[in-house]
């Protein structure tokens, strides 16, 4: 019986599952690990939106099959936020449709619009499902490597050069391009005179332009990150996840939209429709109370997140390992420190688990150009980053002795 499943073995290993099996062997050790590796918000809902969902849950009609594409209501209080944060107007109807996250939204998009040899234009590094949900449906992915200028902001200039290659010398043209401002996992952000050019660039070329702004509340400036949508005519070729998920700390919650294009809204709703019957209605009734309710939430949510970033940069930094502060996500993304470089970011990560009982994600998983960077999510208190960087002063301290016995034992025979 032929047990080599064609979209199975086009996936690659999981590089994050050996630092998991590390920090599942630490704790059962008794090891207090200081887990900085997956981004899951720890703190609570705003109790007015888990109050609505257990008001909602007490009527039995609502234990019913929901709606694939979310009920109405929440369906325009999502059309509500566009017009509220961003200025733009898009039909409830046929231009937004209500995921289980953001990361279904997308996978679910790729099987919609991919056919086998599709080509992909996806960031690189980038979160795992931009390039593997397309991976999964059969599409050809081209990886993107995603420029910085000398300050270490994105080069918006320097990606459409390579996007205009990558047009170029692709046979046969590229279905789709997919971007994440602000990113996971390295925090860039781009402004609004990118989209336009971006915009116009698809509309030359005759591309989709798959958005992901799923931490677009998610900012330390005053400069909130903008839609895609909001750039005259970008409707006609693109379309936008967002994610209830750390806006308004709902992870497990799993809802999340797309909005944009109505051919690929329609696409992704028709597929959903013989996928899912949506999510339970109580939680979708508690995400309209979410969108529609008091915003005071989001700030002091974004706050817990600032402190914790400020809180990082500065301890890390007395421990001798300097982070740049992120100006967007709940994510630091930086390079290995110099005396492990050597390591490479998976090396390193375990050696900072080994060491230091301290957990973070190996840059390589997020893609080849991620190599040589670790990403930080910020879901530890302040009292618990200080202690992950009197951890890791030790290691600084002794760093080329602790390079040395890593290396001595990951050559050792088993």
């Amino acid at each position: 019986m032929n047990t080599d499943f064609y979209r199975v073995k086009r996936l690659p290993p999981y590089v994050f599952a050996e630092v998991n099996r590390m920090k599942a062997d630490l704790r059962a050790d008794g090891h207090d690990v200081i887990d900085f590796g997956m981004g899951n918000p720890d703190m609570d809902t705003p109790s007015h939106i888990v109050g609505k969902l257990i008001e909602t849950v007490q009527r039995p009609r609502t234990h019913r099959y929901s709606a694939s594409k979310g009920i109405p209501g929440l369906r325009k209080a999502q059309a509500s936020y566009y017009e509220r944060r961003f200025g733009v107007t898009v039909d409830p109807e046929t231009e937004v449709v209500a995921t289980l996250g953001s990361k279904e939204g997308l996978a679910n998009l790729a099987a919609a619009i991919s056919a086998p040899g599709d080509v992909i234009l996806a960031p690189n590094p980038s979160y795992p499902i931009h390039a593997f949900g397309f991976m999964i449906a059969g599409g050809t992915l081209r990886h993107i490597p995603v420029p910085v200028t000398a300050e270490g902001a994105f080069d918006g200039a320097e990606y459409l050069r390579v996007l205009d290659r990558a047009v170029r010398h692709s046979v046969p043209k590229p279905a789709a391009i997919v971007v994440n401002f602000p990113s996971n996992p390295t925090a860039l952000v781009c402004d609004l005179d990118f989209y336009r050019d971006l915009v116009a660039f698809a509309r030359k070329h005759e591309i989709w332009l798959l958005s992901d702004v799923a931490y677009a509340e998610m900012y330390y400036d005053d400069n909130p990150p903008h839609s895609i949508l909001e750039v005259p005519g970008a409707i006609d070729v693109a379309v936008e996840f967002t994610s209830l998920s750390k806006t308004y700390a709902m992870p497990g919650w799993r809802m999340g939209f797309a909005v944009g294009n109505r051919h690929l809204i329609g696409a992704l709703t028709r597929i959903k429709s013989y996928l899912d019957y949506g999510a339970f209605t109580p939680i979708q009734v508690a995400a309209a109370t979410a969108l529609n309710g008091p915003q005071d939430c989001i700030g002091e949510i974004r706050q817990i997140y600032r402190d914790r970033r400020d809180t990082l940069v500065e301890a890390m930094g007395r421990a001798g390992w300097d982070i740049p502060a992120p100006p967007a996500t709940m994510f630091a993304w930086s390079k290995v420190p110099a005396p492990f470089d050597r390591l490479g970011s998976m090396g390193f990560a375990k050696l900072l688990l080994q060491e230091a009982d301290v957990a973070v994600s190996p840059g390589v998983g997020f893609g080849e150009y991620g190599e040589g960077y670790v990403r930080l999510a910020l879901v530890e208190n302040e009292q618990r980053i200080r202690q992950a960087a009197r951890g890791v002063r030790r290691i600084m301290d002794d760093a080329e002795t602790m390079v040395e016995r890593y290396l001595a034992s990951s050559e050792a025979p088993e």
